[in-house]
């Protein structure tokens, strides 16, 4: 029994001093949130340290919810961290969107953060609206390219004061998007101008007319306004961009209309040498059926002295009248060459 005795005192002092290294451990971190307000007891410190969780960054969060006026309780704040989000980052976005009467609740705090969203950068942006430039110059594009109805080619570039929309922060569109559309409805609005002239003259137009059309919609910010920082004509400062692009397209249109009306031209000049060549074809099937013709004649005479229908003397005749008409042909050329010679 004496043995027994003995082996529950060392248990007993063994948990005696377990029970005080845990108190100890926990002590510092236990008197800080008692101290501040934020009280947090020590079995719920253990089933911190149990769960994996660590006490001194929940109590830490507890203790600036405390101070700031706000109150949740630790178990909130160990499932938003259980399921990988920033306990910190979303108790400084909570505590800043209370003191400018933002409504922002724990759990769509949660939710932006667990989205892959800075939840306080938001609350800021949402208090404090943040500039974009229009295009992105890291994206390799410095100035908009947008052609006037007149032709002349002008560079633009925009600046979007944007603000945060906490509504539309999860699932919502981002800043890309913000610069596309804008872009897109700076060029649309150029184009839709009669002249250049219009847009340099008044580019706030241009700006009010973007920022009419809502291109806010479905994205997590919200337009605040559209400022033309920069707008210029391309090709005045001695670089070999074209600036007037509507006469350079007339150029070029003129041009191709010249080589097709040159190319038809080809084909018909090309169809009436066939023509002529099948012409001469012709000329020559006919000279061949007169020769033809005229072949058949002696054959026919021939035939008309056998047949008693052509006497003698007819035929003398007709050779002398044959004779009378080949000497007026050359009498009448040789006269021709004796004018011309003149």
């Amino acid at each position: 029994m004496e043995q027994v005795f003995n082996v529950i005192i060392v248990l007993l002092a063994i948990a005696a001093m377990v029970l005080v290294g845990i108190f100890f451990s926990f002590l510092g971190t236990w008197v800080r949130a008692l101290t501040s307000g934020a009280r947090v007891s020590l079995f719920t410190l253990v089933a911190m340290k149990l769960r994996r969780v660590p006490p001194k960054l929940m109590v830490d969060a507890r203790i600036r919810l405390v101070k700031a006026g706000l109150d949740l309780n630790t178990n909130v704040l160990e499932a938003h961290y259980l399921a990988g989000g920033d306990v910190i980052n979303v108790v400084q976005a909570l505590i800043a969107a209370d003191k400018a009467n933002i409504d922002l609740n724990f759990q769509r705090a949660c939710a932006i953060d667990l989205a892959g969203r800075d939840v306080y950068d938001a609350v800021r942006t949402s208090v404090n609206p943040k500039v974009i430039d229009c295009p992105d110059p890291n994206k390799g594009t410095a100035l908009l390219d947008a052609v006037a109805q007149d032709g002349i080619r002008l560079l633009v570039k925009a600046r979007v004061t944007v603000r945060a929309n906490l509504e539309r922060l999860v699932g919502g569109a981002t800043e890309d998007t913000i610069i596309a559309r804008v872009g897109q409805g700076i060029v649309s609005a150029i184009g839709s101008s009669v002249t250049y002239k219009d847009v340099l003259e008044n580019p706030d137009h241009i700006s009010q007319r973007v920022l009419g059309r809502g291109l806010d919609a479905q994205t997590a910010f919200e337009i605040v306004s559209i400022d033309i920082a920069d707008v210029s004509v391309a090709g005045v400062s001695g670089t070999r961009e074209v600036a007037n692009v509507g006469a350079l397209l007339e150029t070029e249109r003129a041009e191709a209309d010249k080589k097709l009306r040159q190319a038809e031209a080809e084909g018909r000049r090309a169809m009436a040498i066939a023509y002529e060549q099948e012409m001469r074809a012709r000329v020559q099937e006919m000279q061949a059926k007169v020769i033809e013709a005229q072949a058949e004649v002696p054959l026919a005479i021939a035939q008309s002295f056998k047949d008693g229908n052509l006497g003698v003397m007819d035929f003398y005749r007709m050779q002398n009248i044959l004779a009378d008409t080949s000497m007026r042909e050359s009498l009448s050329r040789d006269e021709g060459e004796s004018g011309k010679q003149k």
